[in-house]
């Protein structure tokens, strides 16, 4: 078995400020270390489903967040940023068995995540997809439908857990924290690399055939800037079409264009 696992650090547990998602900042090393935790505890029960190989991509701000060192030798990790458009699962492909993600949070203007955004925090207040609130789990999932690859496993805050189980009931998720406001209400964070490797134990173990996300015949992407300034200059890309002063539409068939014109236009 092969699988693919794209890691976040927002959705750790016990998680809380901007400042602990930034490698400058004094409180980030604790939440990279938990968010290192939280990976090595996924890949311990792929190993116990047996899997035989796992990659895994560093997914938060520079790609370089996780400890190699602490993750079992059957790993290869993907640091850094290639530019390619399936961003947070760079390198993922019709090899794999199945895609997984932990550290994962609510999608941008939600209300289940101090930290909740959708790609870049700094200028977009939310991307929908054919009308619906986008997520980055929905967006990286999509290109797992894309492609034909179940989506086996999400750990991260409890608003993008209940968003993953409307979508799929049969995807194993293990929410570690929950938002209210500007606060979170964590678990430990032992308790929670247990629930994780036990949760991707159990998910690997099962009909992943029934964790397959049916992906739309086709697509209407739009992106709402936090500045009118963003939405026109973008208003140029091919195919955009300015919807309202923040606002920007596309339209099309091929899910790899979604992909194309979230890398260049957040």
């Amino acid at each position: 078995m092969k699988v693919f696992l794209s890691a976040d650090i927002e959705g750790t547990t016990g998680i809380t400020h901007w400042d602990e998602t930034t490698k400058s900042k004094q409180d980030y090393e604790y939440f990279a270390q938990q968010m290192t935790r939280e990976v090595e505890a996924a890949c311990r029960g792929a190993l116990k489903a047996g899997a035989e190989e796992i990659w895994v991509k560093d997914a938060h701000e520079s790609g370089r967040n996780i400890n190699p060192a602490k993750l079992p030798e059957n790993v290869k990790l993907i640091r850094g940023w290639s530019g390619h458009p399936f961003s947070m699962v760079q390198e993922l492909d019709e090899s794999f068995d199945a895609l997984m993600y932990t550290g994962y949070h609510s999608c941008a203007s939600s209300n289940f995540n101090p930290l909740a955004h959708t790609m870049n925090s700094s200028t977009i207040d939310y991307i929908k997809l054919n009308g619906t609130i986008c997520s980055e789990f929905l967006l990286h999932s999509y290109i797992a439908a894309y492609l034909g690859i179940p989506v086996a496993f999400l750990s991260g805050d409890k608003g993008l857990c209940e968003e993953v189980n409307n979508l799929n009931e049969n995807i194993v998720t293990v929410a570690v924290n929950e938002g209210i406001g500007d606060s979170t209400v964590s678990i430990h964070p032992e308790l929670a690399t247990k629930l994780i490797k036990e949760g991707v134990e159990k998910a690997l173990k099962g009909d992943l055939n029934k964790c397959k996300i049916e992906l739309p015949d086709e697509f209407e992407l739009e992106i709402r800037y936090t500045a009118h300034t963003m939405a026109f200059r973008n208003s140029f890309y091919p195919g955009a079409v300015q919807t309202s002063p923040k606002t920007i539409v596309i339209k099309t068939i091929d899910y790899f264009d979604v992909l194309r014109a979230v890398l260049f236009l957040t």
